[in-house]
Order: C-alpha cells, then sequence, then structure tokens
C-alpha cells in the first residue's frame, strides 16, 4: 500500500539570502527555516542561495535571481515563497509582483504563524495578535489588491487573524484595545511576583532556544504534564510548577523558546511572557548537547541582555545520552537527560549550591525543656531527619539564611551542600 500525500498543505519555497552578516551562519539558518516550515504544518519545497554585496532597495535581492527562481517554478502552482530575513513592505509585494503575484512572507511572519497555531492561554493569544497587528499594518496600506495576498495558510492564521479588509482605524482602535489588556496582565504577575519574594519561594526559570527539551525537564522535575512536541516554538505560554530539592520549594518557570536571529519586535512583544525569565532568582540555560550548543547559549544570554537580564544561570546540556565523552562539553554546565531521567540528581544539588548563601544546611539540637521554643520556629526551617533522644531531639534541617540567628542557640553543625 503507498502512502498518501496530503496535497493540501502549503508548500513554501525559501530565498536565502547570504549577506556579510550571516556569512558564517546562512546554513543554520536555512535549516531552521525548514523546520519553521514543518512547525507551521507546511511543505518545504526546496532553497535557492543568493549572495548579496548590496542590497537592493526596492527587492532586497537582485531581478535576475528573481527571473530565475520564477522560472524555476514555472508551472508549479500554490507555491508560497519565504525570503529567510526581514523584508519591508515594499519589497514584499515588488518580490511578489517579479514571481507572478505568488504570496511572499518573510521570517517574522512565518514565526507569528507558528505563535498564533501554538498559543493556548488567552494572554498569548493576545500577545500574538498584537505583533501580528504590528507587523500587518504597514503592509495593508492603501492596495486592496495586496491585502487579499496576506489570506489564508502560513502567516496569517490563529488568534492573531483578523479581516485584513477592515479599515485603519478598526486596527489602530483594536492595538490600543490589545495593549491596554496586556498591561493589567503585567500589573497583576507582578503583584504576583512580590507575594512570591514575600514567601521567600525561590524562582528557576528555563530559558533556552526552541526545542531544547525545557518542557520535557519542567515535566521530569515537577511531575506535571506540559505540553511536549518536538517542533520550533511548541510551547508559547508560560507555564509555572513548584517542585522540591530537599525538602525546599522552588518555582519552576517553563517560557518560550529563542531562535537564532529572532526579530526585535517579536521580542518585545513576548516581553510580558519573559517577565518571569527576567525576575527568577536563578535561570537554567538549557541546550541541545547533539546540537550547535555554543550558538544557542550565546543567541539565549544575547536575547535576554537585550532586556537587561541580570539573574544567576547554570547552563544545562540536555539530549546528552548518545554523547560518549562528556568532557567535550562546557566545563560549566550539567549534563542530563530529560529524556531517559539521567544527570537530574546532579543538576539538583548544582541548584541547591547556586543557592547556598540563601540556605543554611545544618544540624540542630533541641533540649526537651526547650521544645516550645523550638516549635514557635519550626516554620521557618525544613526538617529533612529527625531523631528523638534521651536528651532531646537531633534534626537535619535546611533554614533560610535571613532565619539562621534565631536558631543559633540550637545549631550544632553547619553542613555543605
Amino acid at each position: 500500500m503507498y502512502e498518501t500525500i496530503d496535497t493540501t498543505l502549503e508548500k513554501i519555497y525559501i530565498i536565502q539570502p547570504i549577506t556579510r552578516e550571516n556569512a558564517d551562519k546562512y546554513r543554520i539558518l536555512q535549516e531552521e527555516a525548514v523546520s519553521l516550515i514543518e512547525s507551521a504544518g507546511a511543505l518545504y519545497a526546496g532553497t535557492t542561495y543568493q549572495n548579496i554585496r548590496e542590497i537592493n532597495a526596492a527587492t532586497f535581492v537582485g531581478e535576475g535571481k528573481l527571473r530565475e527562481i520564477n522560472e524555476l517554478l514555472y508551472g508549479l502552482d500554490g507555491i508560497t515563497i519565504l525570503f529567510n530575513g526581514e523584508l519591508s513592505p515594499s519589497q514584499t509585494l515588488n518580490i511578489s509582483a517579479a514571481l507572478g503575484d505568488r504570496k511572499v512572507i518573510d521570517r517574522t511572519t512565518l514565526i507569528l504563524d507558528i505563535f498564533a497555531k501554538n498559543a493556548r492561554s488567552s494572554e498569548g493569544k493576545l500577545q500574538v495578535e498584537l505583533a501580528q497587528l504590528k507587523y500587518m499594518y504597514p503592509r495593508l496600506k492603501g492596495k486592496g489588491e495586496a491585502l487579499s495576498r496576506l489570506g489564508g495558510g502560513v502567516g496569517t492564521r490563529g488568534p492573531g487573524e483578523t479581516k485584513l479588509e477592515t479599515d485603519r482605524r478598526y486596527i489602530r482602535g483594536r492595538l490600543k484595545y490589545l495593549e491596554s489588556r496586556l498591561k493589567e496582565t503585567e500589573k497583576r504577575r507582578g503583584l504576583q511576583t512580590s507575594r512570591r519574594k514575600k514567601t521567600n519561594v525561590k524562582t528557576i526559570a528555563l530559558v533556552g532556544y526552541t526545542n531544547t527539551g525545557k518542557s520535557t525537564l519542567m515535566n521530569l522535575l515537577t511531575g506535571s504534564s506540559v505540553y511536549v512536541k518536538n517542533e520550533l516554538f511548541a510551547t508559547l505560554d508560560p507555564t509555572a510548577r513548584q517542585f522540591e530539592i530537599e525538602g525546599i520549594p522552588f518555582l519552576l518557570v517553563d517560557t518560550v523558546g529563542f531562535l537564532q536571529d529572532l526579530p526585535h519586535n517579536l521580542i518585545e512583544a513576548f516581553k510580558s511572557t519573559l517577565e518571569s525569565a527576567l525576575h527568577c532568582d536563578l535561570a537554567l540555560v538549557v541546550c541541545d548537547a547533539t546540537g550547535e550548543y555554543d550558538m544557542q547559549m550565546q543567541t539565549t544570554l544575547n536575547t535576554l541582555n537585550e532586556m537587561n537580564f541580570s539573574s544567576p544561570y547554570l547552563l544545562v546540556m540536555n539530549k546528552s545520552e548518545n554523547i560518549p565523552d562528556l568532557s567535550v562539553l562546557p566545563y560549566d554546565s550539567v549534563a542530563i537527560s530529560a529524556k531517559e531521567n539521567k544527570g537530574i540528581d546532579t543538576l539538583k544539588r548544582e541548584i541547591l549550591r547556586k543557592f547556598k548563601d540563601e540556605f543554611l544546611f545544618c544540624e540542630l539540637f533541641v533540649p526537651y525543656e526547650k521544645m516550645s521554643i523550638y516549635n514557635g520556629l519550626k516554620h521557618l526551617l525544613t526538617e529533612r531527619k529527625s531523631e528523638y533522644t534521651d536528651d532531646g531531639q537531633t534534626i537535619d534541617g535546611i533554614i533560610p539564611a535571613r532565619y539562621a540567628e534565631q536558631f543559633t542557640e540550637f545549631i550544632i553543625k553547619r553542613n555543605t551542600i
């Protein structure tokens, strides 16, 4: 029996520019574009590479190359062109005209489409719609015929899709409404963050390149069932779950993944979602040990630094189960396999080390005659082990550093992590 092919899927052909800025990474960008196409639910139809010494203001690539592509695709219907970079509104229209009025999208449009597909929470949907409208707004300038090219398929679906024939005044009003709704959400999150700080529960944020296994790691650490799929931007909405290490409660937050050359306006659009990473007590920067992990780490840290990130971080090399020699990985990283539950105890130990100044690991002895004093303080510490003797109670405990002084008379030994 032959496998049936779904001919209804949109087919996308890539134009990959090679410039001075991306000369050392254009192959990676092209591979990512193929993954983005698959994540959007479309089919990859091929790639044309073009060296660009000087950007053509009208079409970015030269007219000769566009003629060549047009001839190459002659007779093939239903092909969408993906320019794997960022185009101005006029460049998008001009390339489309040069290629026989084919639909043309750029990298940002495709990423927005995947965001729209994967947004599940009301906040995620609001952010996607805001980002899509902001990006489409200048592309709606006046030409009714051009508007129809943006309708349907990759680049215009999901919660961000609006009737593109609506007038600009309506869109401006919608933008204002969405921005006000997101400000309210941001305010609520700020209050939640303040409440968490008062309870002294430390927040750990999972950050990193998209599709490095952050959600799988979250499920493993917290025993939850966060959505996991092997595709780019499978997780868009921030998810928070509580878990414990050695009896100490932590809040673990999963965030949207990053991507090389992620357009700046998209970072801005999802800034409120990434607030959890910016205000965390520790970030776990998760990389794929089998991939370009140096690039993944730099992309993540550069994106966070653009947002004034200043929290400590721990480098986690996931998917390391098939790497025979772990010494090839960065020396200051923790090698794990979230899929096969390997290296997780080491990871937990390293997380505790990062908080060594925040907690006192110690042994206490409480004489029976002072038990009432200890019982009044007991809620401030975590008892890991306890034993009763003839004279009193011996406790292996963890005390938040700010409360340590109140236990001075009971502490008999300070332990290292």
